[in-house]
């Protein structure tokens, strides 16, 4: 069922078992596992189902401390959410991801990889993907002339992607979703605060505007905030009425550890004579499009004491000409949007045979309580304090992408494949900054971090605000690393994980 929030009168109370706020990813994936329930599952949207100028400028903020996309236009604010501009780039986080590492301040979720691989692989069909197949053996068996690079297993192996159509879930499942008799979307419905109740131990309603200045209540049983790391951070920190530095905030944890992905050109890989790289180059092989790219094992990550990142190959020596993403974009929502929705995978598909190529990194960003979300003074037309992006890196950040290529070229010499020449930015082991050239991912993570001690996190196992009763996080924000792959696939995976959650301990 499909209301729209403008069309009911001011004041109106809207009821139900549960809420979900945000229909993004992961509100859309928990939408759809309560389809069918007895129970009456409210789903808020912002926006509508097209992407509107007006809409977008209610999440400009600024980005204080680097260059960053704008982010009015990294985030999304219709029906479908940023699967809107999604690339489709799908991967498993690594077993190393979760566990706690001595060498990365802060790391180590809750939960183990084997815990989430059931929800992994329901993630892979919400995404129009493949089999549940991430290991390049089984791709390599597929077609004979798919196979690995000849390098040493235990320092280097291929790390698989699968690629979506990409999925844009606001179309995919749009009639699903409107069509369910239990699950009631409103659209238009901003949520401008989450309102508890005297003691600050439960939610008890919800405050949603639309731009026209009409003002709804929301009531439910349970509540989820699905709004995306930015966004979800900000209605914490805002909804303030009755928990002066925000909800879940006792402890000054909600917003920070925000964290993105490092994408940048670092190096380039010679070849001593061209190399069989269909494994590495898209579309990949098999029915489903996939495609490896390098990484360095756990067990050369805890030798060397660096994150985690990867490495694909971009057809072509570097040029000199090399340039960051963020100069792409400019303050103008509208172009930027048609700009991301123009990319796909297929873009950087390398010819083959050839023996130059520069090498592009993805690496997680090291867990920094100093790199956060906070309230800008500046508020939008909601009336609702504009998010300001404070970004910050630790020396681990950089000190490790080093390394990773270190270690290439000294692996590519020994198998007498090559040679791997490093960026003039990477060569000075002394020099923390970062070049021009640094883009990120649109990955945006972290800020409602997962913990079971209320002390070091915001939310427990079970994605529930520590301290609140029935108020959850789904998304991306309650990473508590952000692994070197995009963050979509585990997105969903967490958020099917909360949905059986919900229905088997809480709404019973």
């Amino acid at each position: 069922m499909h209301i729209d929030a403008r069309t009911l009168d001011n004041g109106t109370l809207i009821e139900g078992d549960l809420c979900i706020i945000g229909a993004g990813a992961a509100g859309i994936s928990i939408a759809l596992e309560w389809m069918g329930s007895p129970r009456k599952v409210i789903l808020l949207e912002g926006g509508g189902f097209n992407v509107e100028m007006q809409m977008q400028a209610l999440y400009h903020g600024e980005s204080v401390d680097r260059p960053y996309y704008p982010l009015q236009s990294a985030v999304l604010h219709y029906f479908g959410g940023t699967t809107g501009h999604w690339a489709g780039y799908c991967s498993p986080f690594d077993p190393i991801d979760f566990e706690k590492r001595d060498w990365v301040p802060h790391s180590g979720w809750p939960i183990t990889r084997p815990q989430l691989d059931p929800f992994y692989a329901r993630a892979n069909k919400i995404l129009e993907l493949g089999p549940y197949e991430y290991d390049a053996a089984y791709w390599e068996r597929q077609d004979p002339d798919v196979r690995r690079l000849p390098l040493d297993g235990r320092a280097f192996y291929p790390k698989m992607w699968q690629f979506s159509p990409p999925t844009r879930m606001g179309n995919v499942y749009r009639d699903p979703i409107v069509n369910a008799p239990n699950v009631h979307l409103y659209t238009y419905a901003n949520v401008v605060e989450i309102v508890p109740n005297n003691g600050v131990t439960a939610i008890e309603s919800l405050r949603a505007k639309t731009i026209d200045g009409k003002e709804h209540r929301v009531r439910a049983r349970h509540y989820v905030a699905a709004c995306g790391a930015i966004h979800n951070a900000r209605l914490l920190l805002a909804s303030n009425s009755r928990a002066t530095r925000g909800l879940g905030n006792g402890n000054d944890l909600v917003g920070r550890f925000f964290m993105e992905h490092f994408e940048i050109i670092a190096a380039q890989t010679v070849f001593e004579t061209a190399q069989p790289f269909k494994l590495y180059t898209l579309p990949g092989a098999g029915p489903t499009r996939a495609r490896a790219e390098m990484a360095l094992t756990g067990e050369r990550q805890r030798q060397h004491r660096i994150l985690n990142g990867t490495a694909s190959f971009q057809g072509g020596p570097l040029t000199g000409k090399e340039q960051s993403r963020f100069a792409w974009f400019s303050d103008d929502a509208e172009a930027n949007v048609k700009e991301r929705q123009a990319q796909r995978p297929g873009a950087n598909r390398s010819p083959a045979p050839q023996t130059v190529y520069r090498m592009f990194t993805r690496q997680e960003q090291a867990p920094n309580p100093e790199s956060r979300i906070m309230l800008s003074p500046e508020k939008d037309q909601m009336g609702m304090p504009r998010a300001n992006l404070h970004w910050r890196f630790t020396k681990l950040d950089k000190r490790s992408i080093r390394v990773f290529y270190q270690l290439l070229g000294q692996e590519m010499g020994r198998a007498g494949l090559g040679r791997v020449q490093l960026m003039d930015w990477l060569l000075d082991g002394d020099d923390d900054a970062w070049p021009n050239i640094l883009s990120g991912g649109w990955h945006h993570m972290g800020t409602a971090r997962m913990h079971e001690d209320p002390k070091q996190g915001v939310v427990d196992r079970n994605c529930k605000v520590h301290g609140l009763a029935n108020l959850f996080v789904a998304g991306a924000a309650v990473y508590p690393t952000g692994g070197a792959v995009n963050p979509t696939l585990t997105l969903v995976a967490l958020a099917l994980r909360l949905a059986d959650h919900l229905k088997n301990r809480v709404l019973v």
